[in-house]
């Protein structure tokens, strides 16, 4: 535990140190072209994922990565941490978010995220807001980049569920794009709202993609839901074993695809 705290205090203050001035950079790059902003910012992730590597200690390993489709698709991922904001980057081709336009007024972060091009909606705006994902999803698809949505809506600890927010099915079954669904373990490592990263290696899991023709967004929306709960709980050791501190003492067998 002491160990551990000590690495994500190490880590947070290389954060400090590196973001402001990487911010104004990515600022300065507003000119270019929106793909060439992302590799810009991307830049900026592979730092950060390797730092948690080699100062926190934690890893990840991919299962299912023949499943990801060969064309821009909707991303719809289970939300436990900040980790899989950074990661899903680095295993995904180049990509946007659906996010709160609240979001992007965090100095130097939410600058950063500004110049990804984002898809940046009101969700008090009820429908308004759908249709915003609408008309902003299929621009950026047609842009040649992935749609990533945490269809909770907010990070949720280990063990438990919400309803899932319909807006990305919403988004699917009107561009007729394919959702890929995928389940991780992050949030069993580096815990909602927790300063403290564990070591280990975070699992993720991606599933085979749906192609929403012919479905409605509630039975999508449905359907995604369910494969990626079950394969959370899958993958997931909560409640399985315990742990010593919090989540740090827990390993995983080498079921990977790939490993990072």
């Amino acid at each position: 535990m002491i160990l551990a705290a000590f690495r994500s205090l190490l880590y947070t203050l290389l954060q400090l140190i590196i973001t402001p001035p990487y911010a104004i950079f990515t600022l300065a790059c507003y000119p270019l072209p929106p793909h060439y902003r992302y590799q810009v910012t991307y830049g900026w992730t592979r730092i950060m994922l390797f730092l948690l590597r080699v100062i926190c200690g934690l890893r990840y390993r991919v299962i299912g990565a023949e499943n990801i489709p060969d064309r821009p698709s909707i991303i719809l991922s289970k939300h436990q941490s900040a980790w899989e904001t950074l990661a899903l980057q680095q295993i995904f081709p180049p990509q946007v978010w659906v996010l709160k336009k609240e979001l992007l007024r965090i100095p130097f972060f939410g600058w950063g995220l500004a110049m990804t091009n984002p898809i940046a909606i009101d969700r008090s705006s009820g429908k308004a807001a759908l249709q915003q994902i609408v008309e902003q999803g299929r621009d950026r698809l047609k842009q040649n980049f992935w749609i990533v949505i945490f269809p909770e809506g907010t990070r949720v600890s280990p063990g438990q569920t919400v309803k899932y927010r319909i807006g990305g099915a919403w988004l699917a079954v009107h561009t007729g794009a394919l959702v890929v669904p995928v389940a991780h373990n992050a949030g069993e490592f580096w815990a909602k709202n927790s300063f403290i990263k564990y070591a280990g290696t975070i699992t993720v899991s991606i599933g085979k993609p749906i192609n929403p023709a012919g479905m409605e967004p509630g039975e999508l929306n449905e359907r995604v839901q369910a494969w990626i709960e079950s394969e959370v709980a899958r993958i997931s050791r909560f409640g399985k074993k315990k742990p010593v501190g919090q989540f740090g003492s827990i390993t995983n067998e080498p079921i990977e695809d790939t490993e990072k």
